[in-house]
């Protein structure tokens, strides 16, 4: 996750996703290797060199990255008869990652700090900023049709890919732990209300269990056969029923009229709104690498994240205020002003969060252990998640995801410069593994890439220490870019 992704009773920001396919056929003729990069080839800007893999890389495997399993080995790019995904299945794949508690649980840090009318405001900004350069970094799995941290080989090198990569596991296991931590204690307090007993062991292997076989399964299953057919209706009911709850129940009018106490800055609440979807970036070319389209990926999830992220925001906020500000009462404010069976459905959907976590962290490893199956890492992953949730008190490892996850804005920066304006979104799929190739760079580093995403972490943890009001995310993204686009300039003829 990346980005200032708050936790427990900050906002807490997460992850995504999966990966590949059998490789494509070598063996094609010329002009049905013509017709595939074209088709392929039509994205919402510049083509991409063509998808298949060469024999001379399937002869030679990759020592850095190996299989990971046929169905989703991350440095296979994704076959046109595997890409599935449309508009629609972008839509209500990031529309139901984008809402969840913990959306709303950041939404109500924005109140009594500022004022609604600040805070919707605040969220508007913050939102339009964050969801489209997650949709511009969905558009390179697209593009590529690599899972996420296999797409940076061509920006870090063939070796520095491994780095984030391993940085985004461990990340992914600690909000993986801690989705789950959210859906045990969220449950919990449902069943106490409801019924008058308490269970915290029972739902936290529970929703562990059930997280895991979501990410075994895969997000072409889980997305084709259950958000498409049913979970986006449960979800669109649960988010009706509590804005109908809110309009019905509160003078909103009044609220709006509130003035806040000056507790957080207009600029850290923006910070705080673009840290969201901004904690995808590490994950969403996991799930986007299956788009049929560059421009149905982009759409879809600018307009399905977009939407979630504002929505839920926004209830965060008003259900915070209304509650006496702050994330502390939220849940219970949400299930004692009637929205019992809302939340419930609420809840139902936040596994996926948890499957996404998962499921990336085994994608991710996948991309450095050559042993690993997919399926395999992702129940081990599972596992992990569910025992730390068990045994491992979330406050004290708060700090430390934090601290990963604050290395990824920046590293975006640098990723999105290079791939839409240094590579122009062309990419050589034969050269992935190879360390004499165009991304081995220097034994596999690339190290402009290494200095301007190291500049990058620096300015952020220097924003956030002398000017914590300003909000480190963005800032640190802009000055990775520029700086990577400085330091290639000269070199730029190099990607043509």
């Amino acid at each position: 996750m990346t980005a200032t992704a708050p936790c427990a009773s900050e906002a807490h920001s997460r992850p995504a996703r999966c990966a590949a396919d059998e490789p494509r056929n070598s063996n094609k003729t010329s002009s049905e290797t013509s017709n595939t990069s074209s088709n392929t080839g039509n994205k919402i800007g510049t083509r991409h060199t063509t998808q298949g893999q060469d024999p001379m890389t399937q002869a030679t495997p990759d020592p850095l990255a190996g299989d990971a399993g046929s169905t989703y080995a991350p440095l296979t790019p994704v076959p046109d008869a595997r890409r599935a995904f449309g508009t629609g299945d972008a839509f209500a794949l990031w529309f139901s990652l984008g809402i969840g508690l913990l959306v709303a649980q950041a939404g109500a840090l924005l109140v009594p700090g500022l004022s609604l009318a600040h805070a919707l405001l605040a969220i508007a900004i913050g939102s339009a900023i964050g969801v489209v350069l997650l949709a511009l970094a969905g558009v390179i799995g697209t593009d590529t049709g690599l899972a996420a941290m296999s797409s940076l080989r061509p920006t870090l090198g063939v070796r520095g890919a491994s780095v984030p990569a391993v940085l985004n596991a461990v990340q992914l296991v600690g909000w993986g732990a801690f989705e789950v931590i959210v859906m045990r204690d969220s449950a919990d307090a449902l069943a106490k209300q409801a019924f008058g007993f308490s269970m915290p062991l029972i739902w936290t292997v529970v929703f562990g269990l059930l997280a895991t076989l979501l990410a075994i399964s895969g997000p072409l299953s889980f997305v084709r056969r259950f958000l498409r057919s049913w979970g986006i209706w449960l979800l669109l009911a649960g988010a009706a029923w509590l804005t109908w709850n809110l309009l019905a129940q509160h003078d909103l009018a009044a609220m709006l009229r509130k003035p806040g106490t000056g507790e957080m800055s207009f600029g850290g609440a923006i910070d705080l709104v673009v840290a969201m979807p901004l904690s995808w970036l590490p994950l969403i070319a996991d799930y986007t690498r299956f788009g049929r389209r560059a421009g149905e990926t982009f759409r879809g999830t600018l307009l399905g994240y977009g939407i979630a992220n504002l929505w839920f925001y926004a209830l965060g906020a008003v259900y915070g205020l209304a509650a006496g500000g702050g994330d502390a009462l939220l849940t219970s404010a949400l299930a004692q002003a009637g929205g019992g069976l809302a939340l419930l459905l609420i809840l139902i959907d936040e596994v996926d969060n948890a499957f996404a976590d998962i499921h990336s962290a085994a994608v991710s490893t996948g991309t450095f252990w050559a042993r690993g199956s997919v399926p395999m890492l992702s129940a081990a992953f599972g596992a992990l998640c569910t025992l730390i949730a068990l045994l491992v008190p979330m406050a004290k490892y708060q700090n430390f995801l934090l601290l990963i996850g604050s290395v990824f804005a920046p590293l975006f920066g640098v990723v999105l410069v290079d791939h839409f304006i240094v590579r122009k979104r062309r990419i050589e799929a034969a050269a992935l593994a190879d360390l004499r190739g165009r991304y081995g760079f220097s034994a596999g580093w690339h190290l402009s890439a290494f200095i301007a995403w190291v500049i990058g972490i620096a300015a952020y943890q220097a924003i956030n220490q002398w000017l914590p009001n300003l909000g480190a995310t963005l800032p640190s993204l802009v000055i990775g870019a520029v700086c990577y686009l400085v330091f290639v300039s000269t070199r730029r003829t190099a990607y043509a």
